[in-house]
């Protein structure tokens, strides 16, 4: 049976998710360039029109926005809130104009400041998981040599079809070590209905075997369904206790974790993009603020878990090289860094509009992608 949280609990863990998520991330940006000397001149939480704000002594207008699907930071010299440079402005700007203006300050400072929303994403992502690792513990078999060996198959295992037998034991999938059980369930659910290199060790002898993975949908709780690929094994019994971690050792893991859920990123990307994976499984506003909802009915571990999950998803989004976003500009000071010269402002400034277009119809896309493969909140 579906469990569908009440409906004011949808709103809160959206504001509750994205609120602190785009405050941090502009947080970033802001005290960096403050940091640096450069000049602020509003910072918002949300876009359109102002619902309550203030300007402090520095002259920065903080306040909050109608449309509370994002955030920016305006610095000096911005044409708008984008960041977009006026080439014009900035070339007649006098003495004046340029003390404390954005993009008048030196390469280096300007790409610190770019870089530091993300940065501030992904910390958040690694405080979350170390904290985890340090309060709850880190999972780890009792034995993970017996988790790893395969005690049974599923009815028409394609990897009993592939000659793996009862009593191997898995020690790689596609050439990647794995250590214990969800290392393999990682590995494989990504790939449905694709070939694998499977590696088992068998009487001390280690040999690989292709696998066609199935492609299998699956439902979780609330009636969200995902397909995931399955080579059809069942291992052997094997007990998993959390056992509490060390700070390093803790971040030593809040990197890794967060290194593997970048690579299903970009793996899942690849795949829509090639068609393997449906465009549906893009998700915008509503799936946000749907998935928010139901972790945080879970409780607040899982929600906080699921916190950690956005705020990489914001940073890596970021990153990207589109112009407007953080990963826009970062790419335009690479290219001023090799050519010694800016970007010419006519090429920067089509480059931006057609960047913040292409931001518009995505969001556009997601979000009528929300409406379609979603029910009203289930």
């Amino acid at each position: 049976m579906i469990e569908s949280p009440p409906f004011w609990m949808y709103i809160l863990g959206f504001l509750l998710v994205l609120g602190p998520l785009i405050t941090l991330h502009e947080l970033g940006h802001y005290l960096v360039g403050r940091w640096l000397g450069v000049k602020a001149e509003a910072f918002s939480i949300g876009f359109g029109k102002e619902l309550v704000g203030r300007t402090d002594r520095h002259g920065t207008r903080w306040k909050i926005a109608a449309l509370p699907l994002g955030g920016y930071v305006q610095f000096k010299g911005d044409m708008n809130p984008a960041s977009i440079p006026d080439g014009d402005a900035i070339a007649s700007a006098t003495d004046e104009e340029r003390l404390g203006s954005f993009h008048h300050a030196l390469l280096w400072r300007r790409a610190l400041i770019v870089l530091a929303g993300p940065v501030a994403n992904i910390l958040v992502t690694l405080a979350i998981f170390a904290g985890f690792f340090m309060a709850v513990g880190y999972p780890q078999a009792k034995d993970a040599e017996q988790q790893l060996t395969i005690a049974g198959f599923m009815d028409d295992s394609p990897a009993q079809k592939a000659g793996i037998e009862i009593g191997d034991r898995v020690v790689a999938v596609e050439g990647e070590p794995v250590e214990k059980l969800q290392d393999v369930q990682q590995a494989v659910m990504l790939y449905p209905d694709q070939l694998l290199q499977i590696t088992i060790q068998r009487g001390g002898a280690e040999m690989t075997y292709p696998v066609r993975t199935i492609s299998m949908e699956i439902e979780d709780r609330f009636g969200n369904p995902s397909r995931i690929g399955l080579i059809g094994i069942q291992a052997a019994a094997s007990e998993t206790e959390f056992v509490p971690q060390g700070i390093g050792t803790s971040l030593g893991l809040a990197v890794g974790e967060s290194v593997k859920m970048v690579d299903m990123m970009v793996t899942g990307i690849k795949q829509i993009v090639t068609g393997q994976r449906s465009v549906q499984e893009l998700g915008g506003p509503i799936k946000i603020a749907k998935f928010s909802g139901e972790q945080l009915s879970l409780g607040w571990l899982a929600f906080i878990n699921f916190v950690a999950l956005i705020s990489l998803n914001l940073a890596f989004i970021n990153l990207l090289p589109i112009p407007g976003l953080d990963g826009g500009h970062l790419a335009f000071y690479a290219a001023e860094a090799v050519r010694r010269k800016p970007v010419g402002p006519r090429g920067m400034e089509m480059a931006y509009r057609t960047g913040m277009a292409l931001v518009i119809v995505l969001m556009l896309f997601v979000t009528f992608n929300d409406l379609v493969s979603l029910s009203p909140f289930g």
